[in-house]
């Protein structure tokens, strides 16, 4: 997939991650990418940047090669290895989650199928504080705090669950559990399985920050930094803002949170999604497969791995279409790709620097994706 980058597409997104730092006044620093697939199969599309790493005078400037922390950006990551290991046969998605991982026998989850996981329909929680000892200088038990994660069951929903599941709710924990259980299915640490299974196809940097760190020694100096929680020492820079990822896989990745990458290789993975999806990518992806798992689900938005458009004022804006699909990530990340459009859009920033009450993104976000879906349609006018 070779990107034809396109200077009057650049510029727009310049003076668009400009306007996110300056007039929206969303995060310190911004990143904002955008690529459209033409109807002969190539793409046109490119990237802009705007802001510093911190609110500091002085501040280094943001780069296109800023890694951010993506937090739940790692779950479509998550799910796609899960989809990935399941056409391999090295994994069944309708299997109950103690058959794949034992350690969650007699756990409330113990039962839930692993796609039920993935669609956020098993029944558990939102999110239960698993790093609450940390806040105490003690130590979390991984082990206990998973079981606990997999006992986060709602009440209403503690029994059998129909075919397709509990009503939607966003649930942290089933991600989490669900990333163990592929560690447990591969024998493998959960950075290494989306390496090899998700980013090493999409041809992206995404990795853990150990892995980023490892690749590069100057990593922890060019992350975008995160928030400053006194628990945890201040300012967290160069490891994962979500506080139950670092309490159960530090620097490596947890199934909900954990991964990094600079706006380009987010632009990657989302060119390859909407590639699976046309079926453009069958060694990656079936078509079917990628069609399955985007399919509606009852009683919620969210499907497979991913969310789509909901709601009056939907995240992805008013210019991507109803098919659209992506994600958002707390720290103030977000991915959505319009199937019907050809277009994939990324916003990157930091805003929960300093402080996660910060939320002007919420009203940004459907602006920015409005402003790159009009950059891509005057791309494709002009470059036609």
């Amino acid at each position: 997939m070779n990107l034809d980058r396109f200077p009057p597409l650049e510029a727009a997104f310049e003076a668009l991650a400009a306007r996110v730092v300056g007039p929206l006044a969303v995060a310190p620093g911004a990143s904002i990418a955008a690529a459209a697939r033409r109807p002969d199969g190539t793409w046109v599309g490119g990237w802009g940047v705007a802001g510093r790493l911190t609110h500091a005078p002085g501040a280094p400037l943001v780069t296109a090669a800023t890694p951010f922390d993506l937090a739940s950006l790692t779950k479509p990551q998550t799910a796609l290895a899960a989809l990935r290991l399941a056409e391999a046969g090295r994994i069944d998605l309708s299997a109950p989650l103690a058959s794949v991982s034992p350690r969650f026998a007699g756990t409330a989850a113990a039962d839930r199928p692993l796609a039920l996981l993935l669609r956020h329909r098993a029944g558990l929680e939102a999110h239960r504080a698993l790093f609450a000892p940390l806040l105490e200088g003690l130590p979390v038990d991984r082990d206990l705090a998973l079981r606990e994660a997999a006992d986060g069951m709602r009440s209403a929903w503690s029994g059998p669950l129909p075919e397709e599941g509990a009503p939607a709710v966003y649930s942290d924990l089933g991600y989490a559990l669900a990333g163990v259980a592929l560690e447990d299915a591969t024998g493998e640490p959960l950075d290494a399985i989306l390496a090899r299974e998700v980013a090493a196809f999409a041809g992206a940097g995404l990795g853990s920050a150990r892995q980023l760190r490892a690749a590069d020694p100057s990593f922890d100096e060019r992350v975008a930094p995160t928030e400053v929680v006194a628990f945890r020492g201040g300012l967290v820079r160069g490891k994962v803002h979500d506080e139950n990822a670092w309490a159960l896989a530090g620097d490596a990745l947890c199934g909900h949170a954990g991964s990094f990458g600079d706006v380009r290789d987010v632009l990657a993975l989302g060119m390859l999604l909407l590639e699976a999806r046309a079926g453009a990518a069958p060694s990656w992806l079936p078509e079917a497969t990628m069609q399955a798992a985007l399919a509606p689900w009852p009683q919620g938005s969210h499907v497979l791995g991913f969310d789509t458009k909901s709601g009056a004022a939907p995240s992805a804006g008013a210019r991507f279409g109803s098919r659209t699909f992506g994600h958002l990530g707390f720290t103030g990340t977000s991915l959505w790709i319009d199937p019907d459009a050809g277009f994939v859009g990324v916003l990157l920033t930091n805003r929960v620097h300093p402080s996660r009450e910060h939320v002007a993104i919420r009203s940004a976000r459907p602006l920015v994706y409005d402003a790159i879906a009009d950059a891509l349609d005057a791309a494709l006018a002009g470059d036609g």
